[in-house]
């Protein structure tokens, strides 16, 4: 928080984000950033934590990005993120994220893709491309092909209806088909149109396994319980998280597809291609996955292979704003829709919105909620949501800010990772 572990940072005035334009041929250079690990209070809705970069130029502009990564804690996600500003970031022209990409991509002799490199990469990109905007006084879905909505349709999980329990707790609306029945129809209430759940336990480090049936009995009461109460008037999205082996899968597959989700989200984990395709040959409930993917090169083998009907890019990990518009061409490409992941904060959630606002075949997005409470604190002017539609920002960049007040006021001072995978033990599936 503040100035962390391998910050380079500038003075700046709070009218830093608002300077003249700058001409584009003109030369602008990086010249220092600055980390925000920003803890969430309970009931810790979009993780316990969110990270956030801002970079600053010689030309008194600053951009921001998120970065989602889960596999370190944010502390150390944070230090990675400065030595990739201060090896190979300073200096450089903040609008070059094409050849950015190349040389991060590809220190260290890598050039494959890593999600820990990607994800940190990612905030960095869409920091750079919140400058480029602002120096050009454009949103950036008019440089990444222009609109082709200014209202994207979106989607919530079921959440407690006690704001003080905790989310990771696996009770209430998670495993009662009455309660969660209740919640889906103040949600459209609310004027939701679209509710997921993934009421099938947890994921563990020794996944895929078989469904208990127990757990088939439950997800069917659960669906069961929400159609009837919701009829034709909202989507039930069906989010597991790659707990089952391909068998497994189909098996619940089979006992959901008379509910008619919207979707099947991440039957099988996400390194097998094979496991997911018989999936999806197996059911005729669409299949949605991608959350864990980074970059067009471990999403093409997916789409291509007709595994992944509906891509669920994350930009603050697929690689940023530049590599996200390439993914979501593939999907294009290939007859699938994309549908943009969200388990992060507001600053990713509007990268999220400008790709989404750009690409002719997107399906609907992922909200917290209604993009209100402390995301809506985090932004200098929220994003605006009504009747199960964010509208697009129509600022320059990005079209938000972080409220940096905001953000110093909450660090996040434990060493959790994003999410955690135990064991699994021969009772935790009942």
């Amino acid at each position: 928080m503040g100035t962390p572990r391998g910050t380079a940072a500038v003075e700046r005035t709070s009218e830093t984000c608002l300077s003249p334009l700058v001409n584009y041929g003109s030369t602008v250079r990086i010249t220092g950033f600055e980390t925000f690990v920003v803890g969430t209070p309970p009931p810790h809705h979009g993780g316990r934590y969110f990270l956030f970069v801002r970079i600053d130029t010689d030309a008194e502009i600053s951009g921001y990005g998120e970065i989602y990564c889960a596999t370190f804690d944010p502390h150390t996600v944070a230090t990675m993120t400065g030595d990739i500003i201060e090896r190979d970031v300073i200096g450089t022209d903040p609008r070059s994220v094409e050849k950015l990409f190349r040389t991060v991509y590809s220190r260290g002799f890598t050039q494959r893709p890593d999600v820990s490199l990607m994800s940190v990469f990612s905030g960095i990109e869409m920091a750079c491309w919140d400058i480029a905007g602002k120096a050009a006084d454009l949103p950036i879905t008019e440089m990444i092909g222009g609109r082709v909505t200014d209202h994207l349709r979106t989607y919530t999980y079921l959440y407690p209806t006690d704001p003080d329990e905790d989310i990771y707790a696996n009770r209430g609306v998670y495993v009662d088909p009455d309660m969660a029945a209740e919640t889906a129809v103040e949600y459209l209430r609310l004027g939701h149109t679209a509710v997921k759940l993934d009421p099938m336990g947890g994921y563990y480090a020794n996944d895929p396994r078989m469904p208990s049936l127990q757990r088939l009995d439950l997800a069917e009461a659960m669906v069961a319980a929400i159609r009837a109460a919701v009829g034709s008037d909202a989507d039930i999205l069906f989010g597991t998280h790659g707990q089952f082996t391909p068998a497994g899968a189909l098996r619940l597959a089979a006992r959901l597809e008379q509910y008619e989700p919207l979707w099947f989200e991440e039957p099988v984990p996400p390194d097998n291609v094979e496991s997911i395709r018989q999936v999806a040959a197996g059911t005729r409930i669409p299949i949605a996955a991608g959350e864990r993917l980074t970059t067009k090169y471990e999403f093409a083998p997916l789409l291509n292979s007709g595994a992944v009907h509906i891509a669920q890019l994350n930009t603050s990990r697929a690689g940023g704003i530049l590599e996200s518009r390439k993914i979501t061409a593939i999907a294009e490409a290939n007859h699938a829709q994309i549908a943009p992941h969200l388990y992060n904060g507001p600053i990713g959630a509007a990268a999220n919105i400008a790709i989404a606002a750009t690409a002719p075949n997107f399906l609907i997005l992922e909200a917290i909620l209604d993009f209100g409470g402390f995301y809506a604190d985090l932004l200098t002017t929220p994003l605006q949501w009504s009747d199960g539609v964010v509208s697009v920002p129509s600022q320059p960049g990005l079209g938000v800010a972080l409220n940096e007040d905001v953000a110093r006021a909450h660090p996040y001072d434990g060493e959790l990772l994003h999410l955690e995978m135990p064991f699994r033990t021969g009772a935790d599936d009942l």
